[in-house]
């Protein structure tokens, strides 16, 4: 049988090849890996609505569809990331197995000198690291470290107690149309950080509402109601500890930037209640701000609910 030619689209790059159609499915997989460094058990390959994966043991290229000319977009991890990932979960149970460690032996009682820094270093994101592969990692590091030392994002994490072993990122291509992944509640969090054209980084606080939505997944993992009530908890507790920072100012988290509403948008906040009519009331300076606030929070919640087709985390915790 004659070979047929296709090309592979992987993070930005194109790679032609060329096999017979009778050949094996694997031999495509092995011959990816040799291209791209991606082993075949991680390769996903997608084409025309339908996907490929190396459990395709035996069927032949003509018999998973693929014929001269066709596009395919991979996606996977190569053989190092994937040995990066283990080793931060190991780094990551093995801390966890010293902490469990440490809460069996009998505590000693110390003078309290003020707040402990045992929360503040367990409650944090422990380890940050860019991709090296994608352009300039030192900018990246920068944004991933903002992230990580975030005031409003540190007070979510000491509040509820969360610990994520490694905070990553996502690139572009690897997985289109996901903005975020939490991997083994809270073992690891990848968030896509660059724009499309890996020309710069998306909008600092739209990343940070996927951190967020990440966040909660290191308890529900489903996005259901549980998860749903947390998620809308921890946005609502950011926005009002950067109000409680700003001291008295109008500051609203939105996602789109800072929200700081006009005199004239408060006007309108007070206008436009349950279809109200059009002389404004008599209110306070804080129901103004109240409704300022419902109105950021109603689209809030329609953003998130557009964010979790963006985000890949859809198995629950393990409880093990």
């Amino acid at each position: 049988m004659s070979d047929t030619s296709f090309e592979v689209a992987f993070r930005g790059n194109t790679h032609r090849v060329s096999l017979p159609l009778d050949a094996p499915v694997s031999s495509l997989h092995a011959r990816l890996e040799e291209l791209t460094q991606v082993p075949p058990s991680a390769q996903k390959l997608l084409f025309r609505g339908k996907k490929i994966g190396a459990s395709q043991e035996g069927v032949t290229l003509a018999e998973a569809g693929l014929r001269d000319g066709i596009k395919i977009q991979m996606l996977g991890s190569t053989a190092h990331e994937l040995e990066a990932l283990h080793e931060t979960e190991t780094e990551y149970h093995t801390k966890e197995r010293i902490l469990r460690g440490r809460g069996l032996k009998p505590r000693v009682k110390l003078r309290s000198t003020g707040s402990s820094s045992t929360s503040a270093t367990q409650y944090r994101f422990h380890k940050l690291e860019p991709l090296g592969h994608l352009p300039d990692p030192p900018a990246a590091l920068a944004r991933l470290s903002k992230l990580a030392s975030d005031p409003a994002l540190q007070h979510i994490m000491q509040k509820h107690k969360f610990s994520v072993g490694l905070l990553t990122e996502l690139a572009p291509h690897e997985s289109p149309g996901l903005l975020g992944l939490n991997v083994g509640a809270g073992q690891a969090i990848r968030l896509r950080i660059r724009t499309d054209e890996y020309d710069g980084f998306r909008p600092y606080l739209e990343v940070r509402r996927v951190l967020c939505h990440e966040l909660a997944h290191n308890v529900w993992g489903e996005h259901d109601n549980n998860f749903k009530e947390l998620n809308s908890k921890l946005n609502r507790e950011v926005a009002e500890f950067e109000a409680a920072q700003a001291h008295g100012t109008h500051y609203l988290v939105d996602v789109r930037g800072t929200y700081e509403p006009s005199s004239n948008e408060e006007g309108e906040a007070l206008v436009h209640v349950l279809g109200g009519s059009s002389t404004p009331l008599t209110d306070s300076i804080e129901d103004r701000r109240r409704r300022a606030l419902d109105a950021a929070t109603s689209r809030l919640k329609k953003q998130e609910e557009e964010l979790e087709q963006s985000c890949g985390t859809t198995k629950p915790p393990s409880t093990t």
